[in-house]
């Protein structure tokens, strides 16, 4: 099976754009009105997140999700082909320099990323450092073996080194016993196991859970906190702006620095919500509250 999924990625690659994203209008359909792929939670986290938008609103985004999610997986299929110089094209990052001026200082810098846009795309920005930066990307791990190992070698192809989410610290510590700063992507939207929730925000209308790894990482290694800002501008084009978190994380109450990402990727998805992870069961270990709605009985079509 692991043979077969690898041989498809290859060739799907390998198509153009133009007729790759023919086929992901096509492919739209089976998987949205056939499949019905995770239909019942995408509703049941935009009816929630967004209780003041109608039915016709949320319908919408509904269907923009689903378009641009067979637009990204086939888009991360291209990763098997596509060329360094092709990937700076498509996602720029506008202003690198806030990272390789703080690298070059000897500062390291860990950013905050969510599931927005083509995440898979944003581990390019290895390829806007400079020689000898070193940019290690946490992943959590698949379960399986082939998958696994396929996605690293995927990803690593855009000049970043992949982490497994576990071994985050000891990499840090291990970049810092040689003395070389490094940048340190952070996909931390994820939801934690509910053995290890130690804090709760207000996210989406939600009491959520977050992980607090990143922040007590940042906070004891001295990292200079940015988060990400992704658009998208174009089929098969972002852009990527860094800004600053806070410029002294270790002054500010446990838990605020992850308060202060998700606030910001709230504005993110609150600019173009189709364009988040809606198929993740983001908020399955939410605090209980009620959110009323008006006409909720034929949301549940």
């Amino acid at each position: 099976m692991s043979f077969l999924v690898r041989w498809l990625i290859i060739v799907l690659s390998h198509l153009p754009f133009g007729v790759l994203y023919a086929l992901s209008d096509i492919l739209y359909y089976p998987l949205y009105y056939v499949i019905r792929y995770r239909r019942r939670i995408v509703r049941h986290n935009l009816t929630t997140c967004f209780p003041d938008k109608s039915e016709s609103e949320i319908r919408d985004i509904e269907h923009k999700f689903y378009h641009f999610f067979v637009d990204m997986m086939l888009e991360t299929c291209k990763l098997a082909s596509l060329t360094p110089t092709e990937l700076r094209q498509r996602v720029r990052f506008t202003n690198p320099e806030l990272i390789t001026d703080s690298l070059a200082e000897g500062q390291s810098v860990a950013t905050y990323l969510g599931h927005y846009c083509n995440w898979e795309w944003m581990s390019s920005i290895g390829l806007w450092l400079h020689d000898g930066d070193v940019c290690g990307q946490v992943y959590h791990r698949l379960r399986s073996d082939a998958m696994d190992t396929l996605m690293r070698q995927l990803r690593e192809r855009c000049g970043s080194t992949c982490v497994e989410m576990r071994q985050t610290a000891r990499f840090v510590a291990s970049m810092q016993s040689q003395h070389r700063p490094c940048l340190l992507a952070l996909i931390a939207d994820h939801s934690p196991k509910r053995r290890d929730i130690r804090h709760y925000t207000r996210f989406l209308h939600h009491n959520t859970p977050v992980l607090i790894g990143p922040e007590k990482l940042i906070k004891h290694f001295g990292y200079k906190p940015l988060f990400a800002t992704s658009r998208r501008v174009g089929r098969g084009y972002y852009e990527v702006e860094f800004s600053l978190l806070h410029p002294d994380p270790t002054s500010l109450p446990d838990y605020q620095l992850s308060d202060l990402y998700f606030e910001r990727l709230e504005e993110e998805i609150n600019a173009q919500p189709e364009y988040y992870l809606w198929t993740h069961n983001r908020f399955k270990y939410a605090q209980e509250e009620n959110i009323s709605r008006p006409a909720e009985k034929s949301m549940t079509q």
